[in-house]
């Protein structure tokens, strides 16, 4: 868990690398609904042409029906659920069913470093490299080190007004979420400030399982 920018996705796929467990997404899982035939995935297909939210109560099927799965016996990495309080509760559930223990972890990074990062990111339209204004600049202001001729672009959502805007949703809907880990003990919060190998070694201390 962690703001927009805090590096839950890497972390989840080097927990995922390490520990042979499978990192869950929930993004993942809606992407693939888009070719599958079943009476949910159109459901959900019409929810999101409907530009509406999926409501928790699909969203947590979907991620019964996926943990429910052989590679999922011994144990998942969630990377982007739960998001709200209602979610979380329906994984406690789901947990109890699962006889699964829950651990949270969150990468906290200051809001003021998340904008550098996100406003800071460019990335070359040939080779994908991505470099930052602010901690990795190119050799020669926005051009690629490896392709001089390619000019670095911007992500359209990577604009100061966008990214305070989705920190800010994020402390509306999910600081709660991390209250309520808190306050039953089962919330890790780790630096997200250092590299991401010492994130890493750290959060896999803190897990309850044997590594």
């Amino acid at each position: 868990m962690g703001a927009p920018g805090a590096g839950k996705g890497t972390q989840a796929r080097l927990l995922e690398e390490r520990l042979h467990l499978p990192q869950i997404s929930t993004g993942d899982i809606f992407r693939a609904l888009k070719s599958e035939q079943s009476t949910l995935a159109t459901e959900v297909r019409a929810i999101m042409a409907a530009g509406q939210l999926v409501p928790d109560e699909i969203t947590i099927r979907l991620v019964r029906d996926r943990t429910a799965r052989a590679d999922c016996e011994n144990g998942y990495v969630l990377d982007g659920f739960p998001r709200t309080t209602k979610q979380a509760e329906m994984l406690e559930s789901l947990a109890v069913e699962q006889q699964k223990r829950i651990q949270a972890v969150e990468i906290n990074v200051p809001h003021e470093l998340l904008i550098k990062r996100m406003t800071g990111r460019r990335t070359c339209p040939v080779c994908g490299e991505i470099y930052n204004v602010y901690f990795k600049p190119p050799k020669n202001e926005n051009v690629c080190d490896r392709h001089p001729e390619a000019q670095l672009v911007q992500r359209a959502d990577d604009n100061e007004e966008t990214v305070q805007a989705r920190l800010a949703t994020y402390e509306e809907q999910t600081r709660p979420l991390l209250d309520f880990y808190r306050d039953n003990g089962r919330l890790y919060v780790v630096d997200g400030t250092l590299n991401p190998d010492e994130i890493h070694q750290k959060i896999v201390r803190a897990l309850p399982i044997e590594n």
